[in-house]
């Protein structure tokens, strides 16, 4: 008689029961390894580990929750090469604390958080890995995406003289938008078919701090227009000391898309939004190594690296 299977072993089965496949699926959960078919053109690789008491709280986050953002930072990378997400691998570090029955329940529930979102996107979950500790819940998700040979767009393209423009609105995520947004990989696509992007990245650390990523890759200096700046509600609604001003300059986790393009393309998304969602021009990118911000009398100042720590949420 075969000896029960562990937990573990059943969690695993129970996912690889309910996820779906693809034909270029060669091997997908329960080996090793997964082993898929490339197509023609370049592979994107990213992964993201979220840990709790940094960018999630058990209290007020369900697991569904937690499943679901795990899957979508990593689909919002995929969105700033302006890629299409494929295949993704899912790590579990569980907490024992939470005892073995508790932990099955809720490895499904985040499980179907991950499942939601890979569905909606088109990515097929095609195995990872699953234990136990005395810590707190960790996950991790490593992402494949594909982009077309010379399309993938980095943080290094930008060039003086260049728009910046930015998606939605910024600030005060953590009011909850950070647990359920949208990756931007739609509107990544229909940005990359409409005009020349020559610089993007998503904003997970924060607008200004994404921005340094750009202005340091491209070795360029930055300006924003205050007064274009597109502050959210929750921006405004969050109980601190910090305008909604700054809460969108630097809370981080909107995850929207910031880019920049030149001035004749500039024009033409402003004159003609391609985009179901709002499209803002912000600034522009300038000669130096800096980012500067217009107030509205035109005077400019230095912005400092304002951003989201991953260091237990230090700003």
């Amino acid at each position: 008689m075969l000896p029960e299977r562990s937990s573990e072993f059943r969690l695993i089965e129970s996912f690889r029961s309910t996820t779906g496949c693809s034909p270029d699926v060669l091997t997908g959960i329960g080996d090793d390894t997964a082993v898929v078919s490339a197509s023609d053109g370049l592979i994107l690789l990213a992964a993201d580990m979220l840990l709790e008491g940094v960018h999630f709280d058990l209290t007020t986050a369900t697991p569904f929750q937690i499943g679901r953002k795990t899957l979508a930072v990593n689909l919002s990378d995929v969105a700033a090469m302006s890629g299409r997400p494929k295949y993704a691998l899912v790590s579990l570090a569980l907490p024992r604390r939470l005892g073995e029955h508790r932990n099955d329940n809720f490895a499904e529930q985040l499980f179907n958080g991950l499942r939601s979102l890979a569905e909606e996107f088109e990515t097929v979950i095609v195995g990872g890995d699953t234990n136990s500790w005395d810590g707190p819940l960790v996950i991790n998700v490593a992402i494949t995406g594909e982009v077309s040979a010379g399309k993938a767009i980095t943080r290094s393209g930008a060039k003086v003289g260049d728009w910046v423009f930015v998606t939605g609105n910024l600030g005060g995520s953590i009011a909850g938008r950070h647990l359920d947004f949208t990756p931007r990989v739609s509107e990544a696509l229909i940005l990359r078919e409409t005009c020349q992007l020559n610089a993007m990245i998503d904003i997970s650390d924060g607008l200004v701090a994404d921005l340094y990523h750009i202005i340091e890759e491209s070795k360029v200096g930055a300006c924003l227009n205050q007064s274009s700046i597109p502050i959210s509600e929750a921006a405004a609604s969050v109980a601190d000391d910090r305008s909604p001003l700054e809460h969108a300059l630097g809370d981080g986790e909107d995850f929207e898309l910031l880019f920049t393009v030149s001035p004749e393309d500039g024009k033409k998304l402003v004159a003609n939004n391609p985009l179901p969602i709002l499209l803002s021009r912000i600034g522009e990118i300038v000669v130096g190594d800096s980012c500067q911000l217009r107030g509205a009398l035109g005077k400019e100042f230095e912005l400092p690296r304002l951003g989201w720590s991953h260091d237990v949420g230090k700003s």
